[in-house]
């Protein structure tokens, strides 16, 4: 199961695809997080822009999957539209970072006022009756903000988290997402009974969920084509009668819009087998529509649909 906050290396190896040194990475990353956090918040954002820039032109890999994913997302604007785009979301993504790079800096109120919640009582709800809550979100705009939202409102979050090499990295991003208030469970331990567990204690439990390309990911149609996504948030879902929202993120000039949507309610007859691909499918439909809607802070770096070359 893949149901996990992607700690990906993208950034560095779009920067220097020759880096391989484990201690290598681990320094520009820390050396990246030093700068960034220190530098004026103007200036920081102007040199965000830069680097995504330098990234677009260079059209590395992750560029390249970029632009045949939004491709795949809006089959037809034109070519000039579609350099633009991928331009736009590289500096959203880039945009992304930053903000992890400064977001332990940032004040409460900053957090707050920084953020912009429809539908927020499909959340606030469940958590309020101890029914506990469970949220899919894509890899979209900066879900480490939205998290230190609501963990800065009085929620606090259980996460999946995937062991990444170097371990210093790893154990840098453990202390900034705990730092907010996110609990990090390792993929390695059972993950469904933990959070099983949270849930029945009225938690709220939040994975990144729209690619899973291991043999366990549920096959869904996705924007034209099929895509392979994590079955933990249904699994969840089915087994704990939490409700299961999706989340979408996009940027705002100052801060950040999240749109709860609900998917299919439960119960629903079937197999086990049968109940979990469709409720991965009506959360897939969910990440559809608002990528649609927003596909520049869609930051989709890598390969999604299985019919597509790596």
């Amino acid at each position: 199961m893949d149901c996990h906050f992607d700690f990906s290396l993208h950034c560095v190896s779009e920067v220097d695809d020759c880096v391989q040194s484990g201690e290598v990475v681990y320094l520009v990353y820390l050396l990246a997080w030093k700068i960034v956090s220190f530098l004026p918040e103007k200036t920081a954002y102007q040199v965000a822009n830069l680097v995504s820039d330098y990234l677009f032109k260079r059209n590395g890999k992750g560029v390249k999957r970029l632009r045949s994913n939004y491709r795949k997302v809006l089959p037809e604007i034109s070519n000039n539209e579609l350099e633009n785009l991928t331009k736009l979301g590289m500096r959203s993504y880039l945009r992304y970072w930053f903000d992890t790079f400064r977001l332990n800096t940032w004040s409460k109120s900053k957090i707050i006022e920084g953020t912009t919640v429809k539908r927020e009582n499909l959340l606030r709800d469940p958590i309020a009756l101890k029914q506990g809550c469970i949220v899919a979100l894509p890899h979209a705009g900066n879900w480490d903000h939205a998290a230190a939202y609501f963990c800065s409102t009085g929620i606090t979050l259980t996460a999946v988290v995937e062991k990444l090499k170097p371990e210093a990295i790893f154990k840098k991003f453990l202390e900034y997402r705990s730092s907010i208030g996110i609990e990090p469970i390792s993929h390695k331990e059972k993950t469904i009974p933990i959070l099983l567990e949270r849930l029945a204690a009225g938690k709220l439990v939040a994975l990144v969920a729209d690619r899973d390309m291991s043999r366990n990911g549920i096959e869904v149609n996705f924007m034209g084509g099929i895509a392979k996504m994590p079955s933990g948030p249904a699994i969840l879902a089915i087994k704990s009668g939490s409700p299961l929202l999706t989340a979408y993120i996009r940027y705002l000039s100052d801060g950040i819009e999240i749109t709860f949507d609900e998917t299919i309610k439960l119960p629903i007859s079937g197999t086990l087998e049968e109940q979990i691909k469709i409720v991965t499918q009506s959360m897939a439909d969910n990440f559809a529509k608002r990528i649609i809607e927003s596909p520049v802070d869609w930051h989709m770096l890598q390969r999604i649909w299985i019919d597509e070359e790596n």
